[in-house]
């Protein structure tokens, strides 16, 4: 992986980057639609593609369980596996055990788990991680890591950052030579002091990027923003910059003035499901009645397909009857969105207008529509 910087923001920390990989470029800030087990949800590769989509992101926790990295391996490698030409960045797993806190026993040595599929027992360690993540052949690949709960006391905070510090060290012991790129994890929870400790320590080690953990688990935006604010001090100008997990609109437009390169999140995908869509204007919640014999697209002006073809009317229509076809143009239209917004955020940084650019967006927004 080689990253450039292109353009810095005059009024801000924003920069305008590119990254280069075995499996095409891109710039950033950029935002990575979420592909759990190999997909992203309610579309094919095609379709995100069309949407603007040029990284997605797929989880090394869930590809271990079903199908199993070493049948991945097999076939060609996830690439070829799920049908994806261009780069792939996987997290390491660390969120997800996590999220199984009453399932898993965590050790210097790695983590014990329960599977959430069938209950079966299993061990993650920073070397099993990483011969996980070399099976499956991503572009950008990230350490094992242990986020902690929102509102941790500061012991246990510590013990956390000690703990994904040591296992940072293992994990780039083991990294072999073969072109995939490796990021270290900030941890730290909201105490600055052991934010900064965290990212001294990995910056240490020199990795080919560095993630922000351990957010959006509870804790106010206020207070995120804060932490994304001191901690980017920390870390280096040449590396890439990666906000785990965070991704509203307001909050990749607040970050990226921070110096964040890259997101990533579940909201376009899951919100699409769920029947929210994202316009300039605000969300639009499709199931209000208010859309039942509206005939406009979702968001005049966007030339996604779904604004290209249907109405609000029909999309209701659609959500209301539980047909298939609702997630699937629901999230063309949020996948849209996203990569229009992160064009947009590039085209004003190039430009050197990301203050206005920001003015005018929370200028356009109303309530909820």
């Amino acid at each position: 992986m080689e990253f450039r910087v292109r353009k810095e923001c005059k009024s801000s920390k924003a920069r305008l980057g590119e990254i280069v990989t075995d499996h095409g470029e891109f710039e950033t800030p950029v935002f990575m639609p979420v592909g759990t087990t190999g997909a992203v949800k309610g579309v094919s590769p095609d379709e995100a593609r069309d949407a603007g989509v040029e990284i997605i992101l797929a989880n090394t926790y869930h590809l271990y369980l079903r199908p199993g990295h070493e049948l991945i391996e097999k076939l060609g490698g996830l690439h070829r596996f799920i049908n994806w030409s261009g780069p792939i960045l996987t997290d390491s797993g660390g969120f997800q055990v996590y999220s199984l806190s009453k399932l898993r026993t965590i050790s210097e040595e790695g983590v014990t788990f329960r599977s959430h599929v069938d209950g079966s027992s299993h061990f993650l360690s920073p070397e099993k991680v990483m011969e996980i993540q070399e099976a499956l052949g991503a572009d950008i690949i990230m350490t094992l890591d242990e986020c902690a709960p929102g509102g941790a006391d500061h012991d246990y905070v510590l013990n956390s950052v000690k703990l994904t510090e040591q296992w940072a060290r293992r994990c780039l012991a083991k990294k072999r030579d073969n072109g995939q790129s490796l990021f270290g994890i900030v941890q730290g929870g909201t105490y600055p002091e052991l934010r900064e400790m965290s990212a001294r320590g990995l910056v240490s080690m020199d990795f080919d990027g560095y993630a922000l953990g351990g957010l959006s688990v509870g804790e106010d935006r206020t207070t995120r923003e804060q932490v994304i604010r001191f901690t980017r001090e920390f870390l280096p100008e040449d590396k890439p910059v990666y906000l785990m997990g965070v991704g509203t609109p307001e909050d990749i437009l607040e970050s990226v003035g921070i110096g964040v390169d890259m997101f990533d999140c579940v909201l376009p995908t899951r919100n699409a499901r769920n029947g929210m869509l994202f316009t300039n204007k605000g969300k639009v919640v499709i199931k209000n009645a208010q859309y039942a014999d509206d005939s406009s697209p979702i968001e005049e002006g966007c030339m996604c397909y779904t604004c290209s073809h249907y109405s609000r009317a029909y999309l209701r229509h659609l959500f209301l009857t539980k047909e298939i076809l609702a997630y699937r143009l629901n999230t063309i239209h949020n996948l849209h969105y996203y990569t229009q917004l992160m064009s947009g955020i590039r085209q004003a940084i190039r430009e050197d207008r990301l203050a206005k650019f920001s003015r005018d967006f929370y200028t356009e927004r109303e309530e909820d529509l």
